[in-house]
């Protein structure tokens, strides 16, 4: 009585594709797992921090593909994904990065054009602008004062 939680805790929970959960009471390797779940990976739940706003919302959790050479500990959830899941994620994730790289591309595309077009603007305003005297020399200008001759009076 009282200790359901205790038991909660020192178990590991790993959910199966068609629903069924599975309550393991000591570690195991990753690889066991898929030996005895053929075609499928094993995956870490992770649940994303919630907000009080979104109480009402689902929550979210992440997926983290672990390696054969893991072992599962307890405490922790844990879910199989079937290969095609996997593929499928792997193929989102590549076509949202290429995705991404075309859109910084065409970014960049459009700022060397317009950084293009305001250095021809540039060049038209150089040529259309009234040509000036040259600026002096850094010298500064002294007036050349001829002998004045006094006059007596």
């Amino acid at each position: 009585m009282g200790n359901c939680q205790a038991i909660d805790a020192a178990a590991l929970v790993i959910q199966h594709p068609c629903g069924k959960i599975e309550r393991l009471y000591w570690s195991v390797p990753v690889s066991e797992v898929m030996r005895m779940n053929p075609g499928h990976y094993v995956s870490l739940i992770i649940p994303l921090p919630v907000s009080e706003q979104d109480d009402k919302e689902a929550h979210f959790t992440r997926l983290k593909l672990l390696r054969p050479r893991d072992t599962l500990a307890l405490g922790h959830a844990y879910r199989l994904i079937t290969s095609q899941e996997v593929m499928e994620v792997l193929k989102a994730k590549k076509y949202a990065k290429t995705k991404r790289q075309q859109q910084h591309m065409e970014s960049n595309e459009q700022l060397e054009h317009e950084q293009g077009d305001l250095q021809t603007q540039v060049t038209e305003h150089e040529r259309r602008r009234p040509r000036t005297a040259p600026a002096m020399s850094s010298k500064s200008w002294r007036p050349s004062l001829q002998s004045i001759s006094e006059s007596a009076s």
